[in-house]
């Protein structure tokens, strides 16, 4: 059988003929470049238990009495639990500006606490660590106090089927810089969400909020009637926000980042962890 090839003057006749060629070519060597690169792998192992301890330090201190605390424990290599057990013996004082040093007492073990120590608005605070001969300091501004308004809950459409989500209302006040962080608790359990709000773009206004979390069926923080919601507002200075900002999209390697790491914090000395001077509302509802 004998095929015919027609030919122009010009010089489509010809491609016709070398377009196929050159293109069963081109598969044929991106075959052989896959044959070779699949045929390259390397085990790397990698060694993860080595990585030297550090020191975690965690403070808190609120305008609210009773709620200066200090967490000090350490981290631990890949292998090993989660099960972070506090470092005894450590030297713990809070200073205010203008004020008196306030020394923190251990209540259990890695717990410091006092009891009296209630943060004011706009005084600075600073915090002093030392433990196995290692100091750790950082510091934080109280910021203004910004009233929560109310809470209440609506159904929204999330995926696939509808959710009850807390919605908060607050007036923001005139002037960028006001930080805020929610902590939402369902039946006295803490939502890990970590859920904040700065005035970027809205100040001035009146904010209504909602604190989208993404508990699935069975989680027992799946808000239902009955239920039982309470919600922390903390307004917290600048150095918090980037904090828990670079915590929620960093450190878990999330929302496009392309490596996992530390957040940004206002620990001096090497220790992770954060000292937050905020200060605190709490409103709580029945589930409707």
């Amino acid at each position: 059988m004998k095929q015919s090839i027609k030919k122009s003057s010009g010089s489509s006749g010809i491609l016709s003929v070398v377009a196929p060629l050159r293109e069963k070519k081109i598969i044929l060597y991106s075959f052989l470049l896959m044959l070779f690169f699949t045929s390259c792998e390397k085990v790397i192992d990698l060694d993860l238990n080595d990585a030297e301890k550090k020191y975690v330090v965690e403070a808190v201190i609120t305008d609210q009495p009773g709620t200066a605390k200090v967490l000090v424990t350490q981290t631990k290599s890949f292998d090993e639990d989660n099960n972070f057990a506090g470092i005894s013996g450590a030297t713990v004082v809070i200073t205010e500006s203008g004020g008196g040093a306030f020394p923190l007492s251990e209540t259990s073990a890695g717990v410091y606490e006092a009891p009296g120590l209630i943060a004011i608005t706009g005084k600075t605070y600073a915090l002093t660590v030392n433990v196995a001969g290692k100091t750790f300091t950082a510091s934080c501004t109280v910021p203004q106090k910004i009233n929560l308004d109310t809470i209440y809950v609506t159904n929204e459409f999330l995926f696939t089927d509808f959710r009850k989500i807390t919605n908060v209302e607050y007036k923001d006040p005139a002037g960028r810089g006001n930080n805020y962080r929610f902590i939402q608790y369902v039946n006295k359990l803490k939502e890990d969400q970590v859920l904040i709000q700065n005035d970027d773009y809205t100040d001035g206004r009146n904010i209504n909020s909602k604190l989208f979390f993404f508990a699935d069926d069975t989680d027992n923080s799946k808000i239902d009637s009955g239920d039982t919601v309470r919600v922390d507002m903390l307004c917290i200075d600048q150095v918090i926000f980037k904090y828990w900002f670079s915590l929620d999209r960093s450190s878990t390697g999330g929302s496009g980042q392309a490596t996992p790491s530390n957040p940004v914090t206002n620990m001096q000395g090497g220790a992770l962890g954060y000292f937050s001077a905020h200060t605190l509302q709490t409103k709580e509802m029945i589930v409707p």
